[in-house]
């Protein structure tokens, strides 16, 4: 059964709001990368960061200030008046919230910790609860009143992917009657340093499936969306999740199987969940982080799954690899795509320095102002991580 992904609020290196994301999308317009140097000492970093104000914390819960939780806030205010609606028709008790997030508050928790350093002691305004996981969902449920289940995943780069499958089940299971569901992640130094100690990060823009790869960019963001068991009736186009695929490669903490073996058992279940072939997916968002090893083995397993190929795209030189958050940012992707408001049928586009690898096989790339052959209705999204987590969604026009 499909769950229905009826308000999508976004923001993201491309922009605030859907219509500012979406135009910057399908354009190829890499606006919010930029060069930084002050996150690693002595590094420059290309990183995709959100600009502009962020929204203060409502009244009652300056507690839960921090970054990540100004960006989901952000996310949710686009969709509120949604909000506030379903809540009213179903009652707190029966709306959940399920987020997925990698950093959480620590950007706050590492300026405490300095302080601490520095000055022997806490700051006044210091709040533990700020660098627990669960932070956004239960910031989220405290500000609107949610007394449904509220929790967060943290399963690094799928963590928000698996955020909308498991709010997928809570529905199917009749659990809730609808679910706040997406992720957010913020830039802090301790993600950049941690992964440029990793030999992973890029000073250039990240160029996925080049011969001339050289890492990833990091990047910021949020994207909620409000998840139920029927369309709301003024949706002109109905956006539904069909089918999530997940496993485990049970391989390294921190390489992808090499194969792809645990990439393509996610794809092929979600191609079964949601009763399709692979033939009928008209567009595929890669996980495409530009890193020697996921390139290869995404390649190979959508070799395997696609063989007679798929339009496909790595979003990630556009925003930046938004960690925690990027299975839901890259479902938001999707969401675009599909949306009414997309007239000219338009795929987001891959962009790169055009030099493949040849040790790797060819993928369909979508180049700049490509449009889709047929009305676009069934597209998937792979999102891979550390400790050999795979997840593959569908997103489509249900029948």
């Amino acid at each position: 059964m499909p769950s229905y992904l009826n308000a999508l609020g976004l923001l993201c290196a491309l922009g605030q709001g859907k219509q500012a994301v979406a135009e910057a999308l399908f354009a190829g317009d890499a606006c919010g990368m930029r060069t930084e140097d002050h996150w690693v000492e002595g590094r420059p970093l290309t990183v995709g960061s959100v600009r502009g104000e962020l929204p203060p914390m409502p009244t009652g819960l300056q507690t839960s200030l921090s970054r990540n939780n100004q960006l989901l806030l952000a996310a949710a205010l686009e969709i509120e008046p949604q909000i506030r609606a379903t809540i009213a028709q179903y009652g707190a008790a029966r709306v959940g919230v399920v987020i997925g997030t990698s950093t959480s508050g620590i950007h706050e928790a590492s300026q405490s910790i300095a302080h601490f350093v520095r000055d022997g002691a806490l700051p006044a305004d210091y709040q533990y609860a700020q660098q627990e996981m669960v932070a956004p969902a239960a910031f989220l449920a405290d500000w609107l009143g949610l007394s449904g289940p509220t929790y967060c995943l943290s399963t690094a780069c799928t963590s928000s992917a698996r955020a909308l499958l498991s709010a997928h089940r809570l529905l199917q299971q009749g659990l809730c009657d609808a679910v706040l569901c997406g992720g957010a992640d913020s830039l802090c130094q301790l993600t950049l340093s941690g992964f440029s100690a990793l030999e992973a990060v890029s000073a250039q823009p990240c160029n996925p499936f080049s011969v001339n790869r050289q890492g990833i960019n990091i990047g910021e963001g949020a994207a909620l969306f409000l998840m139920t068991r029927e369309p709301m009736s003024e949706d002109a186009r109905p956006i539904a999740l069909l089918g999530g695929g997940a496993s485990s490669d049970a391989y390294h903490i921190s390489a992808p199987q090499p194969e792809g073996l645990g990439a393509q058992q996610a794809m092929r279940s979600a191609l079964t969940g949601a009763g399709l072939s692979a033939e009928q997916i008209d567009y595929l968002n890669l996980h495409g982080t530009a890193t020697a090893h996921n390139d290869a083995m995404e390649s190979l397993a959508v070799q395997a799954i696609f063989p007679a190929g798929v339009p496909c795209s790595s979003t990630k030189p556009l925003t930046g690899h938004a960690l925690g958050a990027a299975g839901a940012l890259e479902a938001a992707f999707c969401w675009l795509t599909l949306s009414a408001h997309n007239h000219e049928q338009r795929l987001p586009p891959h962009l790169w320095d055009g030099q493949a690898d040849p040790q790797l096989p060819r993928l369909a790339l979508v180049e700049a102002g490509r449009r889709a052959d047929r009305p676009p209705r069934y597209l998937m999204s792979n999102s891979f991580a550390f400790g050999g987590s795979n997840l593959s969604l569908i997103l489509g026009i249900p029948s």
